[in-house]
């Protein structure tokens, strides 16, 4: 999850890090297309996030780790979210490096992208040259491989999205207009990413192009997966080349580093939770509720997909066809959240604000996971009467999943906005500093994904195995959310809503 960085707020009498980097090197705003080289990056962490996503969990299964403990290696995402990004942001701003301050960040990010993307695909082979039996169900040092691969793949994510941002907003020089359409392009190409990542998951011949990823300890699902990857670190690595290239990052004085001297980022962060008026703690307590509803779907969708919809277990052909199809469904999740996404400012002036956008969307959210039990027991019922049916569900449990995936991005699409922009409200009302409270909010958001990480597999071993007992609870935390949002938060003024929306939408990292 990304983590903003938080800083304090500036004192007028001087002038922040940010201010004096800006008079140092770079009084005016750049160009559109050197923001648009920078943005472009955006495309290469949201290809692999998206493969993470919709494939990471059904590979793990395959090295041996049973379901009910797949969900512990998610930890490492709210983990260091919570931990990397801030102090990546808070080095980054006050780096005197001669290439810059965010450009060594984004280097740094993208090579340890590739690294724990090499470690991730070739786990099964490494483990398989270190002594694992592949007739064994379980291959522990494949698994050992895979884990350190997926940390630090996460870490890396964390240590490319902060700099990024900020890159963005050092060209933008505090031009409004700019920072808008910066930002603007960023979101368009997480979207692209998204696209890309999804499609190439869903896509069951991609090892065909890289024939030598198919080995003894790696299958057809494994060598896609590499595949896969592949095109990820290429694209990554040839984005990031270029706009590292093209966009000069000037440094910071170091005198002006000294100068801007305050406590850490957790100093400020922590501290921040003292400030905090009602409405940042009731937002806070919704965002948490509503993040225990969402994380669910994250773990498992494509798992739902090839372990309920098609039958299978991880291994089969029938699995790996429905994560497969799952991998598809969230390309169409992204493609109906990218439209959403543009329309939540009209929206919500439809329904009455914003708060109220939030809540009704909270409840589609809820009706959506009860989708979920209605999809899967048809599944089982054909399987019942024709156990040929596994793998090959019918056409109308298809269609049903697709509109499930589908109806899903217009409540993504609010939750990775609306709750941003009612920080800012509140914060602005309240007096307070706007990273500041976005950075406390972000806790209300990792830290339920790691209570979620921590206890969905245990909870779904409880009720037999499967996804639904996870979905359940996600449904009913979508709705507990909605009520909430609706009776304790404040509804912000018509004005405030207004000058909110040209906030850039925030993500799941």
């Amino acid at each position: 999850m990304e983590v903003p960085s938080p800083t304090k707020p500036n004192d007028p009498t001087k002038p922040s890090i940010t201010t004096m980097s800006v008079e140092a090197g770079q009084a005016e705003a750049s160009p559109l297309r050197k923001m648009f080289a920078v943005a472009s990056i955006a495309a290469g962490i949201q290809f692999g996030w998206a493969l993470q996503l919709s494939l990471l969990t059904p590979y793990v299964q395959l090295l041996g780790v049973p379901h009910a403990a797949a969900s512990f290696i998610w930890l490492c995402g709210p983990i260091s979210g919570l931990v990397v990004q801030p102090i990546v942001g808070y080095y980054s701003d006050r780096s005197t490096s001669r290439f810059g301050r965010r450009r060594p960040f984004i280097l740094g990010g993208a090579v340890a992208v590739a690294i724990a993307v090499f470690l991730i695909g070739y786990a099964a082979d490494i483990g398989y040259s270190a002594g694992d039996d592949i007739t064994k169900k379980t291959r522990p040092r494949a698994v050992a491989v895979f884990v350190i691969g997926f940390w630090i793949l996460d870490v890396a994510n964390n240590m490319l999205q902060g700099p990024c941002r900020a890159f963005l907003a050092d060209l933008a020089a505090g031009d409004q207009r700019k920072t808008r359409i910066a930002n603007g392009f960023f979101s368009f190409f997480m979207a692209v990413g998204n696209v890309l990542g999804y499609a190439a998951g869903s896509f069951s011949a991609l090892h065909k192009i890289f024939p030598f990823t198919q080995t003894k300890a790696c299958d057809v699902f494994c060598a896609n997966l590499k595949s896969c990857f592949f095109f990820s670190i290429l694209l990554l690595l040839f984005l990031a080349t270029v706009a590292l290239i093209y966009v000069k990052d000037k440094p910071v004085i170091a005198q002006a580093v000294q100068e801007d001297a305050q406590p850490s980022c957790f100093f400020q962060l922590f501290g921040a939770l003292k400030e905090l008026k009602k409405p940042m703690w009731m937002l806070m307590l919704v965002t948490a509720i509503n993040w225990i509803g969402w994380f669910p779907y994250f773990l498992f969708d494509t798992d739902w997909m090839g372990r309920e919809v098609y039958g299978g277990t991880a291994g089969e052909d029938a699995y790996a066809a429905g994560v497969r199809v799952g991998s598809l469904g969230l390309l169409l999740n992204s493609v109906v959240l990218g439209f959403m996404s543009l329309a939540v400012e009209p929206l919500g002036r439809m329904v009455g604000g914003v708060k109220r956008l939030w809540a009704i969307v909270n409840f589609i959210l809820a009706i959506g996971f009860g989708m979920t039990v209605v999809i899967t027991k048809v599944a089982e019922h054909q399987r019942h009467l024709n156990p040929a049916a596994v793998g090959h569900p019918s056409d109308g449990v298809k269609i049903g999943s697709m509109i499930f995936f589908a109806v899903l991005g217009v409540p993504l699409a609010i939750t990775f906005s609306v709750p941003f922009a009612l920080a800012s409200i509140y914060s602005t009302s309240a007096g307070a500093g706007q990273g500041l409270s976005l950075g406390v909010l972000n806790l209300a958001i990792v830290v339920p994904q790691m209570v979620v990480s921590a206890l969905s597999g245990p909870w779904d071993a409880l009720f037999g195995g499967g996804n639904l007992p996870a979905f359940m609870v996600g449904a009913a935390a979508a709705a507990l959310s909605a009520i909430m949002a609706i009776v304790l938060l404040p509804t912000p003024k018509p004005a405030d809503e207004a000058k909110a929306a040209t906030m850039v939408a925030g993500g799941f990292h």
